[in-house]
């Protein structure tokens, strides 16, 4: 049976009137990416603050690789490595100062944390900068080197919370890739996002956070099955035939169509291919619309969360946390 490397179980956590968490039970298997998907506000930075002993929740039980994290927090420590929304590294040190002075402060003896954080470097692609001071470097370098940090004393758990906030594509397809090469090395990483995309890319399992509680926990694909499976989905070439176009689809589909009227764009539910595609194409010829771009296609994460929640993930609030 797999084991848990992280359990959350039925957490609380109030800051003044605001009830950031609300019951909230979240889990882990070891090696596995656990997607903790919700905007800002939702109570997901609150939850990583708990996890790993930084606050203590009212109410409620956490646990890292087994071991209890409110009432032997320091022994918790040792089996995890932190990556914030900000890297926390001092601007005023060179990448391999930083690393090495991050290793002593994990008892490392200063031979193993030079080699240590040498080897790190490497790992991230640092080497050339290692002794420019961090002030000097990118977005995306400090990314890297702050997860590198987090991995100094090669925890099996990591959290990231948010890790590609600010980063540019290439920075944060960087980041994707060091993360699925974490997971697939054994380490167990909770990652919390607002990116959907992320979320899909990396995720074995993704939970849904709305309101300090999970709203719905599944694979991507789970949680796309969700929003109804496939819709065929047509774009026509006029605004005036989105009528006509609308009452084929609904004829043909499995409930009623979705109509973007701007991009001229309907969509509508679909159980089977079988033989729907080819007869959409002919009873839209018989009605005299013109198709640009017909085909099936399965939601998104971002149909997924909308449908969820009922609102994009983008609208958010701040979140308390302390």
């Amino acid at each position: 049976m797999p084991r848990l490397m992280i359990e959350a179980t039925d957490l609380h956590k109030h800051f003044g009137d605001t009830h950031a968490l609300r019951g909230l039970d979240l889990s882990a298997e070891e090696g596995t990416v656990l997607g903790v998907l919700g905007p800002n506000g939702a109570g997901k930075t609150t939850a990583v603050r708990i996890l790993t002993s930084l606050t203590r929740p009212d109410s409620g039980r956490a646990t890292v690789a087994g071991i209890d994290v409110l009432r032997r927090p320091d022994d918790a420590r040792r089996r995890m490595g932190v990556a914030g929304q900000y890297a926390s590294l001092d601007e005023l040190l060179t990448g391999r100062e930083n690393l090495s002075m991050i290793g002593r402060l994990y008892r490392l003896d200063a031979g193993a944390a030079k080699r240590r954080a040498d080897d790190l470097l490497e790992r991230f692609e640092l080497t050339d900068a290692a002794d420019r001071t961090v002030k000097t470097y990118s977005g995306g370098m400090r990314r890297r080197l702050d997860l590198g940090a987090a991995l100094i004393s090669e925890p099996p758990v990591i959290f990231l919370d948010e890790p590609t906030t600010g980063l540019d594509p290439k920075g944060r397809l960087g980041m994707w890739d060091l993360i699925a090469e974490l997971a697939r090395g054994g380490t167990t990483v909770l990652m919390t996002t607002q990116y959907l995309e992320e979320a899909d890319r990396l995720a074995d399992d993704i939970a849904v956070i709305d309101h300090g509680r999970v709203i719905a926990r599944g694979s991507a694909d789970e949680l796309k099955r969700q929003v109804g499976g496939e819709r065929l989905e047509v774009t026509v070439s006029e605004t005036s035939v989105v009528d006509d176009a609308r009452r084929v689809l609904e004829a043909l589909g499995d409930g009623p169509a979705r109509v973007e009227a701007d991009v001229q764009r309907l969509s509508v539910p679909v159980r089977s291919h079988d033989g729907v595609l080819t007869r959409a194409i002919r009873e839209l010829d018989a009605a005299r619309v013109q198709v640009d771009d017909i085909g099936f296609r399965r939601p998104t994460l971002d149909e997924v969360f909308l449908s969820i929640t009922g609102r994009p993930a983008e609208e958010s609030e701040p979140e308390v946390v302390a």
